[in-house]
C-alpha cells in the first residue's frame, strides 16, 4: 500500500514511523511512504502557505491553492481517485473499523492539518476526500496524527505482523477490547496467572478469553457494548462474568 504524506513537517513524520513494525514494512516493501513538502507548491518567494482568517480571530489558516495544487499534482501522477484524508479535530473519529477499511485499498493520500486548520473550500473542492480525527482534543498538528493513521492501516496489512493472527487479536478487531495477558512467572506478588490459562485445554481458554474481553470492554468501555448489539449468548457469558467478578 502506498501512502503519500502532504505535510509541512515531513521529517516529524519520519522520524515516527522508521521503528520497529512500521520500519520493517517499510523496508519489506509491504508499505511504500511518499512525502510532499506543501511549501513547494507556494505562489511567492517566501514559500509561505497560511494567511490570516478572513473575519478576523487568532491563528492562521492553511490557503486553499496551494494545498489543491499539491494534491492534483499526486492524483495527476497516479490515480485521480485516490482517497484524501484531511487530519482536523473536527473530523469523524478514526476508530478500528476506519483503518480496517482504509487497509483495503492500494493508495491514500493524507493531509497534515496546522495551525487554525484548512480553507474551507478545500473540503468543497477536493473530490473524494474526508476530514478524520483521532480523538476529542487538540495536538499541535496533524503529523502525529499521521504516523498513528499509518500505523492502525499497516498492521492490517499481510506480511506486516510477525504474526498474521496478531492483528485479528487486537482490542477494537472486532468491536470488544482484548482479553487479559500474562506471562511467566505463574506468581506475581501473591497473584497468580488463571488456572484455566495453565490448564492446555484450548477450548476453555478460548472461552475464557471471550468472557474476558465481553466483560473487561463491559467494565471500561460499555459505549462499545451498547454499539456490538450482543447476541442472546453473548448476553449470557456478559452475565457471568458480572456475577463471577460480585463474589
Amino acid at each position: 500500500m502506498k501512502f503519500t504524506l502532504i505535510t509541512l513537517f515531513p521529517d516529524e513524520i519520519s522520524s515516527s514511523i522508521s521503528f520497529g513494525i512500521l520500519g520493517r514494512a517499510i523496508k519489506n516493501k509491504v508499505i511504500e511512504v511518499d512525502y510532499i513538502s506543501l511549501r513547494d507548491y507556494s505562489d511567492n518567494k517566501y514559500q509561505s502557505i497560511d494567511d490570516k482568517p478572513y473575519g478576523g480571530g487568532p491563528g492562521m489558516l492553511i490557503q486553499a491553492e496551494p494545498l489543491i495544487k499539491a494534491i492534483n499534482k499526486v492524483r495527476s501522477e497516479s490515480n485521480k481517485n485516490i482517497p484524501v484524508i484531511f487530519l482536523t479535530p473536527q473530523g469523524k473519529l478514526f476508530t478500528q473499523k476506519t483503518a480496517k477499511a482504509y487497509s483495503q485499498i492500494n493508495q491514500l493520500i493524507i493531509v497534515s492539518g496546522r495551525y487554525e486548520g484548512f480553507d474551507e473550500r478545500v473540503h468543497e473542492l477536493v473530490d473524494n476526500s474526508s476530514e478524520i480525527s483521532i480523538g476529542d482534543y487538540v495536538i499541535s498538528g496533524g503529523e502525529i496524527a499521521t504516523a498513528v493513521i499509518i500505523d492502525a492501516i499497516t498492521r492490517l496489512l499481510p506480511g506486516a505482523l510477525g504474526d498474521e493472527n496478531s492483528a485479528k487479536q487486537d482490542s477494537f478487531s472486532e468491536g470488544l477490547l482484548d482479553y487479559p495477558h500474562y506471562t511467566r512467572p505463574e506468581e506475581v506478588e501473591g497473584i497468580k496467572v488463571p488456572e484455566v490459562l495453565l490448564s492446555g485445554n484450548h477450548n476453555a481458554i478460548n472461552q475464557w478469553r471471550f468472557k474476558q474481553s465481553i466483560g473487561k470492554t463491559f467494565d471500561k468501555r460499555p459505549d462499545l457494548i451498547k454499539k456490538r448489539n450482543l447476541t442472546d449468548e453473548e448476553e449470557e457469558i456478559l452475565n457471568e462474568y458480572i456475577k463471577d467478578n460480585k463474589e
